[in-house]
């Protein structure tokens, strides 16, 4: 969201292929004068920026900012290269991970045997270093650019540590460190780019172009040039390319990029349907309701794009380490050199040394799951809130629409003041006319299964938590709950909510002037995912609600969870502050409108059913795309599984970082296999989380 004293900018970023490029792009960015904030999404190879609306940077400023820490603002943005380069890069790699191989069998046979030092004696130490320069320009080129803008980055020390090896007259070694400084860079950039497959197959799925009929002409015309109102022309078999609503025709639709769910729909004249979804087995006509960026689907792209600038606390130590790591690192070489007196040994520390291992044990596995899980329909905002979710104990839940299907039936009308049923339903439906409450579409339809007319009100106000007030036909019509009705209502519920019916309390010029009973339907797997939350380790579960305690009591009751009625908006957000406070971390699900100030509040908001939604999916950290509660379970074993892969990497990355710094300072590790050595824990976070992109 742009806020007013600022205005945003997305810039494409080429070349980055780790956290620690990212991490230098970013402070580059934040150092030219016009830029207050700047976010670097690896994964999504661009750069966010808050600027200064007064004044602006130049872009060639912001250009030459990204072009001093060695990558590139391209000119336009090209879709499909990246999916090229992707499957270039897995060749490479494959090349690569070979030569790998046989060069460190060479490697290990030559320092058991001591070829190395025949090697040595017998070529000119002048063509030695033309050999490390010519094999190590680029990172060389790198570690010089990054000092001349006083940085230093993770190839800072190994640099160092060639350059002892060449003053050493070790030129085999150096040229040596050289390469395997080369190969962990290609391990680095294909753990980068396995990160950002899911985004990016998520991204080639979005529509590009769109048949659009205007003036009793079809055109078909970029995607970006597609107006809320134009109409839309899809055959069948084909994409469609915006949200909107059927006017003519019918087909089978696959919604499972927006919702996961592998079932069709049929759709049909008044239906909705969102971009990047297919139209099978029929054709359709589509009045356009939003296109491109602003579409469902681009929604949905967008936030997966921006979850990596969500970080949790783990992402963060691991970001604070990695900044203190290099400092350490350089202190135990010198430790070594002054205790040992050993160049070699020194040389050998310098490059086993691995912070972007550091750095990359977090975001891979956030990006990977991110991205797999809004293929199934769970729209993660940032890695904080897997991280979050895991830690949670406390489950707070809304009723209508959450627990319920959210589609009540108007099953009683009782009038009062000598009204006909037919007069004061008919007065009701043309008061919640505009209305968005699912009860106000139970009064609606209710009206039309009995004919009756309705009318545009006069005058309409939503009252959040309470109800509605029209004027319908000179007459003030007021619906709401029984907190809010008048007294003379109060002897003729009772029976009616004893039953468990959902009241609407309608008052007419201020008099009582009758009552609407409904119900909603369970949604029939909440009691199974309920009780595979609690084996995720939920200690709380709760149902809060606005409805009135006897509608509440009965579910609540099948469900085996305490409850809470009567509530406005405020009240669920004090609860949830209230359990804040007492030190728990809050999860709150709802639908997305009543509870969205509570969604908000909470540690963890989660809507239900947010395809199409604005309200939820801005409210809400967490968005499920589908009305199907089996995703909430889903999600929480998600984040389980998310937390023990990134502890996994961290752990592993520690212990490896550990042992290898001490062989190399006790002269056990030389500094051919500690090069050697500093590139495998890339290969191993990448083989680790790659676990989370197969499930």
């Amino acid at each position: 969201m742009t806020r007013p004293d600022r205005t945003t900018l997305e810039l494409p970023i080429e070349g980055m292929d780790c956290a620690t490029c990212a991490r230098s792009v970013q402070q580059a960015l934040c150092a030219v004068p016009g830029v207050r904030e700047a976010q670097v999404l690896l994964s999504a190879e661009k750069a966010i920026l808050q600027l200064d609306p007064a004044h602006p940077p130049p872009r060639e400023a912001l250009r030459a900012a990204v072009a001093s820490t060695g990558h590139t603002v391209p000119d336009t943005a090209d879709d499909d290269a990246p999916a090229l380069n992707t499957s270039f890069a897995r060749r490479i790699l494959g090349l690569f991970g070979l030569l790998f191989g046989v060069v460190l069998i060479v490697v290990v046979a030559g320092e058991w045997l001591g070829l190395f030092d025949a090697i040595t004696e017998r070529v000119p130490l002048p063509v030695g270093i033309a050999i490390v320069v010519l094999v190590g320009y680029p990172v060389f080129r790198e570690v010089v650019r990054a000092a001349w803008n006083r940085r230093i980055i993770a190839h800072t020390l190994m640099a160092v540590g060639a350059l002892a090896a060449l003053l050493a007259g070790e030129w085999v070694t150096a040229t040596l460190v050289v390469f395997f400084m080369r190969m962990g860079d290609y391990a680095e950039r294909s753990t980068t780019e396995r990160a950002r497959d899911s985004l990016r197959s998520l991204s080639r799925l979005a529509p590009r172009t769109a048949r659009v009929l205007r003036d009793g002409t079809e055109h078909t015309i970029p995607i970006e040039a597609v107006q809320p109102g134009d109409i839309v022309l899809v055959r069948p078999g084909e994409s469609i390319p915006v949200d909107g609503e059927v006017i003519a025709g019918r087909a089978t639709i696959d919604q499972a990029t927006i919702t996961g769910e592998s079932m069709p729909v049929e759709a049909g004249p008044g239906s909705t349907v969102y971009a990047a979804t297919i139209a099978r087995l029929g054709a359709l006509r589509i009045r356009t309701t939003a296109a491109g960026p602003a579409s469902t689907f681009g929604r949905v792209l967008r936030m997966v794009e921006e979850a990596e600038a969500h970080r949790g606390d783990v992402q963060r130590l691991a970001d604070r380490f990695s900044t203190y790591y290099l400092p350490v690192v350089a202190g135990i070489a010198l430790l070594t050199y002054l205790l040992r007196q050993d160049l070699m040994a020194t040389v050998a520390v310098l490059v086993v040394a691995c912070s972007c291992a550091f750095a990359l044990a977090t975001p891979v596995a956030i990006l990977a799951s991110v991205g797999a899980g809004a293929r199934r329909g769970l729209l993660i905002k940032g890695g904080k809130y897997l991280e979050t979710l895991d830690r949670a104990d406390v489950l707070l839940l809304d009723k209508t629409g959450t627990l319920t299907l959210g589609q009540p039936r108007l099953t009683d009308v009782i009038s009062l003041n000598g009204r006909t049923e037919d007069e004061l339903l008919a007065l009701a439906a043309s008061a919640e006319r505009h209305s968005e409450h699912p009860l106000a579409e139970a009064v609606r339809q209710a009206a039309r299964e009995r004919a009756l007319p309705t009318v545009e009100p006069e005058a309409f106000e939503a009252l959040p938590g309470e109800g509605v007030r029209a004027v319908v036909q000179g007459h003030t019509v007021r619906i709401g709950s029984r907190r809010t009705a008048r007294d003379g209502f109060a002897s003729m519920a009772s029976a009616l909510e004893a039953a468990g019916r959902t009241l609407l309390f309608v008052e007419i010029d201020g008099e009582p002037a009758g009552i609407l009973g409904a119900t909603d339907t369970e949604r029939p797997e909440v009691p199974e995912a309920l009780a595979a939350l609690r084996a995720h380790g939920l200690s709380r579960i709760e149902l809060l609600t606005g409805d009135h305690p006897q509608a509440a009591a009965p579910l609540a009751e099948r469900l085996g969870i305490p409850y809470r009625a009567g509530l406005l908006p405020e009240d669920k957000i004090a609860i949830v502050r209230r359990y804040q406070a007492e030190g728990h971390t809050v999860v709150m699900i709802g639908d997305g409108v009543n509870d969205a100030p509570a969604l908000a509040q909470a540690d963890v908001g989660i809507a239900m059913g947010a395809a199409g939604t604005d309200v939820a999916i801005e409210a809400a950290h967490v968005a499920l795309m589908r009305d199907d509660w089996r995703l909430v379970p889903e999600l929480f074993a998600l984040a389980r599984r998310t937390m023990r892969v990134v502890r996994l990497n961290i752990g592993f990355t520690a212990v490896y970082n550990l042992v290898g710094l001490t062989l190399a300072a006790l002269g056990i590790l030389p500094p051919v296999l500690a090069a050697a050595a500093q590139s495998l824990p890339d290969l191993g976070i990448m083989a680790n989380s790659a676990r989370l992109i197969r499930r």
